[in-house]
């Protein structure tokens, strides 16, 4: 069904999308959280179909769609298969976007056309064991030497760690900068001192591997380093206000599944005679999800259709991701509840809800921290109606 927000490019993208995530992505999602196997057949496949680098311009292999058709793809992604639409989103909105709005043409030459087709995935590490939320504190040291860098130190919980072919590394090649010494480099899979931890145990999206990075005098040639030494710190911020618009897609998604699997049970399950849909307790519980699903879906929206105004909208950003996730996270609880003691069985999937979406509300920044960036917005000058 078409949704009147959406012009009619977005909407058949919406429905294409949904169809293909339908017949190939969902049959195999509960396997795939079982076994914890990285799911690359999907971004092979969504490679194959045009859905990578949706936003990147065609003569660099991508479609030239607009943010608002990729944050679209994500939902869509999210509500089958919520470790997919993760691995997706840090290939498209982090990797992919930071070699095309920052990389040189010999760059977007050479990397982006396999990054869209489906041929390499790109991974995004920035986070550290002592600079979490806070990346100006990194420790991992780039000290140039003649026409190459040697980079040495360790990130942590790296989504797609140890599968990704290509990562963007983030190191400071003099600590004493602070975020000013911060810079960003292209390393490959296969570089002599990059090694990778063993997969983390997590609670969910366990098909997205997330592992420590290791950098061991990994040596990296100067046309591999992405912009300027000094602007990697900006560059993070500018990717990760996309990034927490395609969580809170992620979010959407993962919402969007809870409502109509609640729906479906609360029509067909029984007690005392009759539906249990047609109690009053369980009718709230629907109504207020059906209420913050739209809620969310049209914060994420406007977010994404204004992603090009930059760090002007970054508390609109963190509006989304800060609503979406903690509603994700609450609602998936009230589908467990619907379902009953059925809800906590992994038989019927809904438990796992609750496991993918707890995480929308830590990675690409806690809501803590989102909250701290609509505030310091809102004390510097309160104008909700140009945020």
């Amino acid at each position: 069904m078409a949704l009147s927000i959406l012009n009619e490019e977005e909407n058949a993208i919406r429905d294409a999308i949904l169809a293909l995530v339908k017949d190939t992505i969902a049959p195999k999602s509960q396997a795939f959280d079982r076994s914890a196997v990285f799911p690359r057949e999907n971004m092979e496949m969504l490679g194959r179909q045009g859905y990578l680098g949706m936003i990147v311009d065609p003569k660099w292999g991508g479609a030239g769609a607009s943010y608002l058709a990729q944050t679209l793809v994500v939902e869509a992604i999210a509500a089958a298969d919520p470790a997919t639409a993760v691995i997706y989103e840090v290939h498209n909105s982090l990797h992919i976007e930071g070699i095309w709005r920052f990389g040189t043409d010999e760059q977007r030459a050479r990397f982006l056309p396999a990054l869209c087709q489906g041929d390499a995935i790109g991974a995004f590490a920035i986070t550290e064991a002592e600079s979490g939320s806070n990346a100006a504190a990194m420790r991992t040291r780039a000290v140039k030497s003649g026409s190459e860098y040697r980079l040495n130190g360790r990130k942590v919980f790296i989504t797609s760690a140890g599968e990704a072919d290509w990562y963007i590394v983030f190191a400071t090649v003099d600590p004493t900068l602070g975020e000013k010494g911060i810079t960003a480099f292209l390393v490959p899979k296969d570089a002599p001192g990059l090694h990778f931890g063993p997969p983390e145990d997590k609670l969910g999206i366990r098909a997205s591997r997330t592992s420590e990075v290791i950098l061991d005098d990994v040596r990296v040639p100067e046309e591999n380093r992405l912009g300027q030494e000094g602007q990697g710190y900006s560059m993070a911020l500018f990717l990760l206000d996309g990034g927490r618009i395609g969580i809170a897609a992620q979010s959407v998604g993962i919402m969007s599944t809870a409502l109509e699997r609640s729906l479906a049970y609360a029509r067909e399950r029984e007690q005392f005679g009759r539906p249990i849909g047609q109690f009053e307790g369980v009718q709230w519980r629907l109504a207020d999800m059906a209420t913050d699903l739209h809620a969310a879906r049209l914060m994420t929206y406007e977010a994404a259709h204004r992603r090009e105004e930059g760090p002007a909208q970054r508390p609109l950003f963190a509006m989304a991701k800060l609503f979406a996730s903690e509603k994700a996270v609450q609602h998936a609880a009230d589908a467990i509840q619907i379902f009953g003691g059925y809800g906590y069985m992994r038989e019927y999937g809904v438990e796992r809800l609750l496991r993918d979406a707890k995480v929308t509300e830590i990675y690409e920044g806690t809501s803590e921290i989102m909250r701290l960036v609509i505030a310091s917005r809102l004390l510097k000058e309160y104008d909700l109606g140009n945020i």
